[in-house]
């Protein structure tokens, strides 16, 4: 085949009888190598132009372009090409072979040309892939000459591209137009197995690559998700420590979402209705970077699944901010409670501004005020169950509860000052954890009067429904004495609170007294009188449980004349009247008898309260 093309090869089917070219428009025609040197390359729009007085004989067609070459340069060099039984054209399209599906376009086989004919091809990091694979197509093996184009490319990819880490992520890059054929010539593969080499020699040869963020982040962080989940692949295979991967996986993250507010998660409630919450939500990076789409999806479920297991491996933070994420781009429900139960393992190192999730499936305006809840309370409500499942697995020391209590209790308060939260949902959440989980009330105090205070239409019985949660024996002395001059607590918890603050009263009163002397007598003396005391001090305490029993039932006769005449605006300031007489006998009831009480008892208990 060869002998007979030297000897005699073909006329060009576009050309007369006497030899002479015809034109064809928009076409590109690659000369003979004698004439290589008396060529003129011409660019217009996106053809090259390129004119020789040798006269061509094969049309091939990439990407809508048309090559007009010499049969006997890519038939000695391509076996694709030599299989081929190519006839002159006697068609109208215009060109004898078309290549479809070529890896690297027209471009490539510009360069595949040049090298057919033995002009100077500039290899480099940006073209050696789609040069492998378009050798690969065309079948340039040694078969039909030493040193063809599959084998220089493979000696360039692996002696030169593989050894750069700047070249082998550009060749990665380039391979994402050119499947299936990068993966199946395994360019994908060694790319990624070379990366993972140099970055584990990289990790054992630097002092302290946990703590620190490895230079070659920033090169990973360049590429596609399907790339970037091979190379953690390879880097773990090569069993790398979890911290550094997660770290990896956030410097990851952090590049492809720099947009994305951590504390805020996205969503800021930028005004108050009548019965409507207004919601702003705001992406990444608008200018140049993705949005809202299937890409983004795909790339916060994939980085996912490829979390290390271990709790050290990534922050808590970062965990939120995944979730944040994927409930925005509705991941799939089976990863957000992965991401759920992870949180919660990992709850004790949270804040409040880590819990305070918006609800961001409501982030349109609604009609329906409980569907207008500033804050995701569900998702913490899970969070929170998690936590105490790990707890019980684990059987951890009651400070952990104790942490969680202090963050719980906080974060109550937050989402109390929404007006749209329901009742119910506070609720919930307030009893989530156990009752000895709590050493202090203190702060679930604090955010049921901040609940109190933000929906001061609650009906009587909702406020007592709120306040059995709380023990007011946990409560301080300060949160006591604060609670019983609150008017926003029903009555029968403010005689807890005051039989609460009698007692811690007492015992304050009592570690205050001077340290007992040697005199025997004297101290059974002592604690004879204080036995006393004490007696007289629930005697009293009765008598004044007996009066709010009955102002309870006068206040309860008032409340339903009330509701029905509610209708009659006038009513109101009666109303207010006849509560603050109420209120105002009550603390005359208090005062008098704390004065009796102040008569009866002892003068050397009056001592003892007179030097405290």
């Amino acid at each position: 085949m060869k002998k007979s093309l030297q000897e005699s090869p073909p006329r060009s089917p576009g050309s007369d009888s006497d030899g002479n070219d015809q034109v064809h428009d928009q076409s590109i025609v690659i000369p003979g190598k004698l004439a290589a040197m008396d060529d003129s390359f011409e660019k217009k729009e996106h053809s090259w132009i390129i004119t020789s007085l040798t006269p061509t004989d094969l049309s091939i067609q990439v990407q809508g372009i048309t090559f007009n070459v010499h049969k006997y340069p890519l038939v000695s060099k391509c076996g694709y090409i030599h299989r081929l039984e190519l006839q002159p054209s006697i068609s109208n399209m215009g060109y004898d072979l078309k290549l479809e599906n070529f890896p690297g376009g027209s471009e490539t086989f510009a360069v595949v040309l040049r090298f057919c004919y033995g002009l100077p091809v500039d290899f480099n990091s940006t073209n050696i892939a789609p040069l492998r694979c378009a050798s690969e197509f065309l079948e340039m093996t040694e078969e039909f000459e030493d040193g063809n184009l599959i084998a220089k490319t493979e000696a360039f990819l692996t002696f030169v591209v593989l050894s750069s880490w700047k070249d082998t992520i550009t060749v990665i890059k380039s391979c994402e137009t050119l499947s299936p054929w990068a993966e199946n010539l395994q360019i994908v593969r060694r790319c990624c197995d070379s990366i993972a080499w140099k970055a584990s020699r990289e990790i054992s040869t630097s002092g302290d690559a946990v703590n620190e963020e490895g230079w070659w982040f920033d090169y990973v962080a360049t590429l596609g998700i399907d790339h970037f989940i091979r190379i953690i692949a390879a880097i773990k295979a090569r069993g790398t420590k979890p911290e550094i991967i997660g770290k990896c996986i956030m410097h990851y993250a952090d590049g492809w979402f720099p947009g994305m507010d951590i504390e805020l998660g996205g969503l800021r409630g930028i005004g108050y209705g009548k019965n409507e919450l207004q919601f702003s939500v705001y992406g990444g990076n608008e200018e140049g970077g993705i949005g809202h789409s299937k890409e983004q999806k795909t790339i916060i479920e994939s980085l996912i699944s490829i979390l290390p297991p271990q709790q050290e491996a990534v922050s808590c933070k970062f965990l939120f901010k995944m979730l944040r994420l994927a409930m925005v781009c509705s991941a799939t429900p089976a990863l957000i409670s992965e991401l759920e139960k992870r949180v919660g393992m990992m709850l004790e190192d949270a804040n409040v501004n880590d819990l305070l999730i918006p609800n961001y499936r409501n982030a349109k305006l609604v009609n329906s005020p409980e569907q207008c809840e500033m804050h995701d309370t569900d998702v913490v409500q899970r969070i929170v169950e998690y936590f105490l499942m790990h707890e019980q697995q684990q059987q951890h020391q009651k400070s952990g509860k104790c942490n969680i209590s202090k963050l719980l209790d906080n974060y109550l308060a937050e989402i109390a000052r929404d007006q749209n939260l329901s009742i119910t949902k506070f609720q919930v959440l307030a009893e989530a954890l156990p009752e000895n989980a709590r050493t202090c009330d203190d702060g679930l105090y604090r955010a049921i009067d901040t609940y109190l205070k933000t929906h001061p239409l609650l009906f009587e019985h909702d406020r007592r429904r709120l306040c059995k949660i709380m023990n007011c024996e946990k409560l301080s002395l300060d949160a006591c004495m604060h609670a019983a001059q609150n008017d926003r607590l029903p009555l029968r918890t403010v005689v807890q609170v005051l039989f609460s603050e009698q007692v811690k009263m007492r015992a304050a009163m009592v570690e205050k007294e001077p340290a007992p002397s040697g005199n025997i007598t004297e101290q059974e003396g002592n604690q004879s009188s204080t036995d006393t005391e004490i007696k007289t001090l629930k005697a009293e305490l009765e008598i004044v449980k007996m009066t709010m029993a009955e102002l309870q039932s006068d206040y309860s006769d008032l409340q339903r004349e009330y509701e029905k005449r509610s209708h009659k605006q006038k009513r109101v300031s009666g109303w207010s009247s006849s509560w603050r007489k109420i209120k105002n006998s009550f603390q005359a009831k208090v005062d008098g008898d704390e004065t009796r009480d102040e008569q009866l008892r002892p003068k050397a208990f009056r001592r003892r309260l007179s030097l405290s």
